[in-house]
């Protein structure tokens, strides 16, 4: 079984592009790498949209790029990740599908991330992710114990980063720096792929 851990820089830059197009879908990829033969270490994220969200050239543009950036960090693109417009919602998108799908055709292991927006601010990782099911259909995980908690095969690097994660946004505004490839289009001095003055050291 395949355990995978999401480090704080990741989990930081899901919560911020979330929390800075709250009524919007937003979405990225993860970049990563397997650790030994049963475990993928995510170590980073990528925000590809937030208004053109539909498999579009613009999607497979961002998608190009973030794979080639990762591929400059010895990285490979191992998942996809969205939060829901509206907070509510926890299913994965049809478009979510989609990528997640195309990203498994090179990452077998690959996952998606969806944003449980009714548990950011909680201590709670407010992440459900999602495996492949069959085809192109995705499901989302049911384990026991329950994913991102102890013992599960999900885990957070520092059990710090959903509060301080928060603390950024109400706090610091940090989600008001943060950039997607949305914003890069409209502003091509937006540094999407790093968004350095984002990074936060590990708590």
């Amino acid at each position: 079984m395949v355990s995978y851990t999401v480090s704080h820089q990741a989990y930081v830059k899901i919560i911020l592009h979330s929390a800075k197009y709250p009524h919007k879908l937003v979405n990225g990829v993860l970049l990563g790498k397997r650790v030994g033969s049963d475990q993928v270490a995510i170590d980073d994220a990528v925000p590809l949209l937030h208004n053109w969200t539909s498999l579009s050239p613009m999607m497979e543009i961002g998608l190009d790029l973030a794979s080639g950036y990762a591929e400059s960090k010895g990285l490979h693109v191992v998942g996809y990740y969205q939060a829901s417009e509206r907070v509510g919602e926890v299913a994965l998108a049809p478009v979510g599908e989609r990528m997640a799908s195309k990203i498994s055709e090179a990452f077998p292991e690959a996952i998606a991330l969806v944003v449980d927006g009714q548990q950011v601010g909680s201590e709670s990782a407010a992440l459900m992710p999602f495996v492949a099911a069959s085809g192109t259909s995705w499901r989302p995980v049911s384990s026991s114990p329950p994913p991102f908690t102890l013992g599960s095969t999900f885990s957070l690097v520092s059990e710090k980063s959903p509060t301080r994660a928060v603390a950024l946004i109400r706090e610091s505004r940090l989600h008001e720096k943060f950039g997607d490839f949305d914003d890069h289009l409209e502003d091509v001095s937006i540094d999407w792929l790093r968004n350095e003055a984002c990074n936060d050291p590990v708590p």
